[in-house]
Protein backbone atom coordinates (compact mmCIF):
# COMPACT_ATOMS: atom_id res chain seq x y z
CA UNK A 1 0.00 0.00 0.00
CA UNK A 2 2.78 2.45 0.91
CA UNK A 3 4.53 1.75 -2.40
CA UNK A 4 1.31 2.53 -4.26
CA UNK A 5 0.93 5.81 -2.35
CA UNK A 6 4.54 6.69 -3.15
CA UNK A 7 3.90 6.06 -6.85
CA UNK A 8 0.78 8.22 -6.75
CA UNK A 9 2.70 11.07 -5.11
CA UNK A 10 5.57 10.83 -7.56
CA UNK A 11 3.17 10.70 -10.50
CA UNK A 12 1.40 13.83 -9.19
CA UNK A 13 4.73 15.67 -9.02
CA UNK A 14 5.70 14.61 -12.54
CA UNK A 15 2.27 15.68 -13.83
CA UNK A 16 2.57 19.06 -12.09
CA UNK A 17 5.99 19.64 -13.66
CA UNK A 18 4.81 18.61 -17.13
CA UNK A 19 3.75 22.19 -17.87
CA UNK A 20 6.65 24.56 -18.78
CA UNK A 21 5.39 27.50 -16.73
CA UNK A 22 5.10 25.36 -13.60
CA UNK A 23 8.62 24.01 -14.09
CA UNK A 24 9.84 27.61 -14.47
CA UNK A 25 8.13 28.52 -11.16
CA UNK A 26 9.86 25.60 -9.41
CA UNK A 27 13.21 26.68 -10.93
CA UNK A 28 12.64 30.19 -9.56
CA UNK A 29 11.83 28.83 -6.08
CA UNK A 30 14.68 26.33 -5.96
CA UNK A 31 17.14 28.94 -4.62
CA UNK A 32 14.86 31.33 -2.76
CA UNK A 33 11.32 32.34 -1.85
CA UNK A 34 9.12 34.73 -3.83
CA UNK A 35 5.65 36.24 -3.77
CA UNK A 36 3.18 35.34 -6.54
CA UNK A 37 3.52 38.90 -7.86
CA UNK A 38 7.30 38.55 -8.08
CA UNK A 39 6.88 35.25 -9.92
CA UNK A 40 4.44 36.88 -12.34
CA UNK A 41 6.90 39.70 -13.10
CA UNK A 42 9.92 37.41 -13.40
CA UNK A 43 8.21 34.99 -15.77
CA UNK A 44 6.00 37.58 -17.52
CA UNK A 45 2.81 35.67 -16.71
CA UNK A 46 -0.65 37.03 -15.81
CA UNK A 47 -1.42 36.82 -12.09
CA UNK A 48 -4.49 34.59 -12.54
CA UNK A 49 -2.38 32.04 -14.46
CA UNK A 50 0.31 32.13 -11.75
CA UNK A 51 -2.38 31.52 -9.12
CA UNK A 52 -3.60 28.47 -11.05
CA UNK A 53 -0.09 27.04 -11.46
CA UNK A 54 0.75 27.64 -7.79
CA UNK A 55 -2.41 25.83 -6.75
CA UNK A 56 -1.42 22.81 -8.87
CA UNK A 57 2.10 22.82 -7.41
CA UNK A 58 0.75 23.12 -3.87
CA UNK A 59 -1.70 20.25 -4.44
CA UNK A 60 1.23 18.12 -5.65
CA UNK A 61 3.11 18.86 -2.43
CA UNK A 62 5.83 20.95 -4.04
CA UNK A 63 5.12 24.44 -2.73
CA UNK A 64 4.11 25.95 0.63
CA UNK A 65 2.66 29.42 1.30
CA UNK A 66 3.37 31.72 4.26
CA UNK A 67 2.37 35.28 5.21
CA UNK A 68 5.11 37.90 5.24
CA UNK A 69 6.26 39.00 8.67
CA UNK A 70 6.75 42.47 7.17
CA UNK A 71 3.74 43.27 4.99
CA UNK A 72 0.99 40.93 6.19
CA UNK A 73 -0.91 41.43 2.94
CA UNK A 74 1.86 39.64 1.08
CA UNK A 75 2.29 35.87 0.72
CA UNK A 76 5.58 34.14 -0.02
CA UNK A 77 5.98 30.83 -1.79
CA UNK A 78 8.69 28.35 -0.89
CA UNK A 79 9.76 25.02 -2.29
CA UNK A 80 9.20 22.24 0.23
CA UNK A 81 12.55 20.86 1.48
CA UNK A 82 13.33 17.55 -0.19
CA UNK A 83 10.31 17.69 -2.51
CA UNK A 84 12.54 17.66 -5.57
CA UNK A 85 15.71 15.90 -4.53
CA UNK A 86 16.61 15.24 -8.15
CA UNK A 87 15.91 18.77 -9.40
CA UNK A 88 18.94 20.60 -10.71
CA UNK A 89 19.29 24.01 -12.30
CA UNK A 90 22.14 25.98 -13.91
CA UNK A 91 24.61 27.22 -11.25
CA UNK A 92 24.94 30.86 -10.29
CA UNK A 93 28.38 31.64 -11.70
CA UNK A 94 30.86 34.45 -11.10
CA UNK A 95 29.96 34.85 -7.42
CA UNK A 96 32.62 36.62 -5.38
CA UNK A 97 31.38 36.41 -1.81
CA UNK A 98 28.10 35.42 -0.20
CA UNK A 99 26.57 38.03 2.13
CA UNK A 100 23.50 37.32 4.26
CA UNK A 101 21.24 40.21 5.28
CA UNK A 102 18.44 40.55 7.82
CA UNK A 103 17.03 43.53 9.70
CA UNK A 104 19.16 43.67 12.86
CA UNK A 105 22.09 41.41 11.83
CA UNK A 106 21.68 39.81 15.25
CA UNK A 107 20.44 36.28 14.51
CA UNK A 108 19.44 34.85 11.12
CA UNK A 109 22.08 36.54 8.97
CA UNK A 110 24.78 35.77 11.54
CA UNK A 111 23.81 32.09 11.72
CA UNK A 112 23.53 31.83 7.92
CA UNK A 113 27.03 33.26 7.40
CA UNK A 114 28.51 30.95 10.04
CA UNK A 115 26.79 27.94 8.47
CA UNK A 116 27.89 28.89 4.96
CA UNK A 117 31.52 29.33 6.01
CA UNK A 118 31.48 26.03 7.90
CA UNK A 119 29.80 23.98 5.16
CA UNK A 120 31.61 25.46 2.14
CA UNK A 121 34.99 26.38 3.72
CA UNK A 122 34.74 29.83 2.12
CA UNK A 123 34.42 33.28 3.66
CA UNK A 124 30.87 34.61 4.06
CA UNK A 125 29.67 37.87 5.59
CA UNK A 126 26.51 39.25 7.17
CA UNK A 127 24.89 42.65 7.63
CA UNK A 128 21.66 44.36 8.64
CA UNK A 129 19.45 47.16 7.40
CA UNK A 130 19.13 48.42 11.01
CA UNK A 131 21.93 46.71 12.93
CA UNK A 132 21.50 45.93 16.61
CA UNK A 133 24.30 46.78 19.06
CA UNK A 134 24.99 43.09 19.70
CA UNK A 135 24.25 39.63 18.38
CA UNK A 136 21.27 38.04 20.12
CA UNK A 137 22.48 35.85 23.03
CA UNK A 138 20.27 32.94 21.91
CA UNK A 139 21.86 33.09 18.46
CA UNK A 140 25.33 32.90 20.05
CA UNK A 141 24.12 29.97 22.18
CA UNK A 142 22.57 27.96 19.34
CA UNK A 143 25.69 28.46 17.23
CA UNK A 144 27.84 27.24 20.11
CA UNK A 145 25.63 24.15 20.55
CA UNK A 146 26.31 23.26 16.91
CA UNK A 147 30.05 23.88 17.05
CA UNK A 148 30.02 27.32 15.42
CA UNK A 149 31.22 30.64 16.80
CA UNK A 150 29.58 34.05 16.55
CA UNK A 151 31.19 37.34 17.58
CA UNK A 152 28.68 38.90 20.04
CA UNK A 153 29.72 42.42 18.98
CA UNK A 154 30.12 41.74 15.26
CA UNK A 155 27.07 43.48 13.76
CA UNK A 156 27.33 45.77 10.73
CA UNK A 157 25.26 47.86 8.31
CA UNK A 158 24.66 46.73 4.73
CA UNK A 159 26.36 49.82 3.30
CA UNK A 160 29.56 49.01 5.22
CA UNK A 161 29.76 45.39 4.07
CA UNK A 162 28.31 44.77 0.61
CA UNK A 163 30.61 44.90 -2.43
CA UNK A 164 29.72 44.92 -6.13
CA UNK A 165 30.32 41.23 -6.85
CA UNK A 166 28.73 39.89 -3.65
CA UNK A 167 25.82 37.48 -3.83
CA UNK A 168 23.35 39.11 -1.45
CA UNK A 169 20.86 36.76 0.22
CA UNK A 170 18.07 38.25 2.36
CA UNK A 171 17.11 35.88 5.17
CA UNK A 172 14.17 37.92 6.41
CA UNK A 173 11.10 39.42 4.75
CA UNK A 174 11.69 42.98 5.98
CA UNK A 175 15.22 43.18 4.55
CA UNK A 176 14.04 41.73 1.25
CA UNK A 177 11.25 44.30 1.01
CA UNK A 178 13.34 47.26 2.21
CA UNK A 179 16.36 46.81 -0.06
CA UNK A 180 14.94 48.09 -3.34
CA UNK A 181 17.75 50.44 -4.40
CA UNK A 182 21.08 49.67 -6.09
CA UNK A 183 21.91 47.23 -3.28
CA UNK A 184 19.24 44.57 -3.36
CA UNK A 185 19.12 40.85 -2.57
CA UNK A 186 19.57 38.44 -5.45
CA UNK A 187 18.02 35.63 -3.41
CA UNK A 188 15.45 35.63 -0.61
CA UNK A 189 15.03 33.05 2.15
CA UNK A 190 11.83 33.72 4.11
CA UNK A 191 13.04 32.49 7.50
CA UNK A 192 10.77 33.42 10.47
CA UNK A 193 12.38 35.73 13.02
CA UNK A 194 13.23 33.60 16.10
CA UNK A 195 13.56 36.74 18.24
CA UNK A 196 9.81 37.31 17.92
CA UNK A 197 9.23 34.13 19.94
CA UNK A 198 12.54 34.39 21.81
CA UNK A 199 12.86 30.75 22.90
CA UNK A 200 15.64 28.23 22.41
CA UNK A 201 13.27 26.13 20.28
CA UNK A 202 12.60 29.07 17.94
CA UNK A 203 16.32 29.65 17.43
CA UNK A 204 16.91 25.93 16.89
CA UNK A 205 14.14 25.94 14.24
CA UNK A 206 15.71 28.94 12.49
CA UNK A 207 19.12 27.24 12.59
CA UNK A 208 17.68 24.04 11.07
CA UNK A 209 15.87 26.02 8.36
CA UNK A 210 19.04 27.90 7.44
CA UNK A 211 21.17 24.75 7.52
CA UNK A 212 18.78 23.03 5.09
CA UNK A 213 18.88 26.00 2.72
CA UNK A 214 22.67 26.24 2.83
CA UNK A 215 22.99 22.54 2.00
CA UNK A 216 20.54 22.97 -0.89
CA UNK A 217 21.93 26.19 -2.38
CA UNK A 218 25.69 25.89 -1.85
CA UNK A 219 26.19 23.29 -4.64
CA UNK A 220 24.49 25.70 -7.08
CA UNK A 221 26.98 28.51 -6.44
CA UNK A 222 30.00 28.69 -8.75
CA UNK A 223 32.65 31.06 -7.30
CA UNK A 224 34.40 33.60 -9.49
CA UNK A 225 37.78 32.38 -10.73
CA UNK A 226 39.26 35.81 -10.12
CA UNK A 227 38.84 35.74 -6.33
Amino acid sequence: MSADLSLVGRARIHAALGEPARLAIVDALSLGDASPGEIARTLDLPSNLVAHHVRVLADAGLVDRARSEGDRRRTYLRLRPGALATLTRPPLSGVGRVVFVCTHNSARSQLAAALWSDRTHTVAASAGTTPAPRVHPRAVAVADRHGLRLDPTGTAHVSDVVRADDLLIAVCDNAHEQLTGPVRPRLHWSVPDPARVDTDDAFEAAFADLADRVERVAPAIRPSTTR
